[in-house]
C-alpha cells in the first residue's frame, strides 16, 4: 500500500542506465513505477531497488502503442498522484530501422504526454528525454514544417516524416530518424508547455549528450571520437543526468517548463558538426 504522502513517479526506459538510476534517486521521494518492454530486465530492476528500500513496481508498456501507454497511465493514478513522469524510452540508431526509431522516439513521446496529461495536476511534471544529436544534426535536415501534424493526426505525421526520410540513402535514414525524433521531441516539449500549464503542470525536455550507459555502449565507437571535443573530456555519469531529472521534476523547480536543458559536456557548444570538424 502507498502512503497518502507518497507520490507517483513514472519512468520510462527504467530498466536500466538513466532510467534506473533515476529511479534509485527518485524512489527516496516517490512510489515508482518503471516501465519498458523487457519484463525480465525490469523484474531484475525492481528487486534491487526494493534491495535499497525503495517502493518500486514494474509495469510493462511500448510506447509506440497508445492503448499501452493509456492503460501506463491509468494504473499509475490509480496508485496515487501522478507527481512526475520521466520519458526516457528510445531507441538509437544502432536499434533499430528508420521507422521503429521514429516510433520508439517521436510517435512515443506524443502517446506519453497525451495519455499523462489526462491524469496529471497541479504541481505535476513530466520530462521528455530527446538527445544531443537535435543540436548536431544539421538545421536543413529537420523537416520543422511537418511537425504540427503530431497534434492533429500522430499517425498521419509519423507517415509523412517517414516519406521525407525515404529520400535520404537507406544507409543513413537511421541516423537521420534518429536525429530527427529527438528534434522533434524538444519541439513538442515545448509546445506542450502552454497545454499542461492551464492544469497546473509543467513539462520540459532534457537533451543528454554521451552517458556510460548499455544504449551508451552500443555508440560507443561513435561517441568517443567526439570526446576530445567536449568541456570536460569524459563520459557523463548515469547519476549526474539522474541528479538534474530529480531537481527538474522537483518543486524546487516549479517555474520550469518549456524548455529544452542541454547536458552534453560542452560539446555542442565547442562548434564540432556531425563529421566530428569545427
Amino acid at each position: 500500500m502507498i502512503t497518502d504522502m507518497k507520490k507517483v513517479c513514472v519512468i520510462t526506459g527504467g530498466g536500466s542506465g538513466m532510467g534506473f538510476e533515476t529511479a534509485r534517486q527518485m524512489g527516496k521521494d516517490y512510489y515508482i513505477i518503471i516501465c519498458g518492454r523487457n519484463e525480465k530486465k525490469l523484474e531484475g530492476a525492481v528487486h534491487e531497488l526494493k534491495a535499497e528500500g525503495i517502493e518500486a513496481e514494474a509495469f510493462p508498456c511500448d510506447v509506440s502503442d497508445y492503448q499501452s501507454v493509456e492503460k501506463l497511465a491509468a494504473y499509475a493514478k490509480e496508485k496515487g498522484k501522478v507527481a512526475a513522469v520521466i520519458h526516457a524510452a528510445g531507441m538509437s540508431p544502432h536499434m533499430g530501422d528508420a521507422k521503429s526509431i521514429m516510433e520508439a522516439n517521436a510517435l512515443g513521446t506524443i502517446y506519453m504526454n497525451n495519455a499523462f496529461f489526462k491524469v496529471m495536476g497541479e504541481g505535476s511534471c513530466i520530462i521528455d528525454v530527446s538527445s544531443m544529436s537535435a543540436y548536431l544534426t544539421p538545421k536543413l535536415v529537420m523537416p520543422v514544417g511537418l511537425y504540427k501534424y503530431s497534434i492533429i493526426n500522430p499517425e498521419l505525421f509519423i507517415k509523412k516524416i517517414m516519406k521525407r526520410i525515404g529520400f535520404f540513402p537507406k544507409s543513413v535514414q537511421a541516423g537521420v530518424a534518429y536525429g530527427i525524433s529527438k528534434n522533434f521531441v524538444i519541439w513538442f516539449a515545448k509546445q506542450d508547455a502552454a497545454r499542461f500549464g492551464k492544469k497546473g503542470a509543467r513539462v520540459l525536455s532534457v537533451s543528454p549528450g554521451n552517458f556510460e550507459t548499455p544504449m551508451g555502449e552500443l555508440e560507443k565507437e561513435e561517441a568517443d571520437a567526439y570526446t576530445k571535443h567536449c568541456a570536460i573530456k569524459r563520459f557523463g555519469r548515469v547519476s549526474e543526468i539522474a541528479s538534474l531529472f530529480a531537481y527538474c521534476a522537483s518543486e524546487s523547480a516549479g517555474y520550469l517548463t518549456g524548455v529544452d536543458i542541454l547536458c552534453d559536456g560542452g560539446l555542442v557548444a565547442s562548434g564540432v558538426n556531425p563529421l566530428g570538424k569545427k
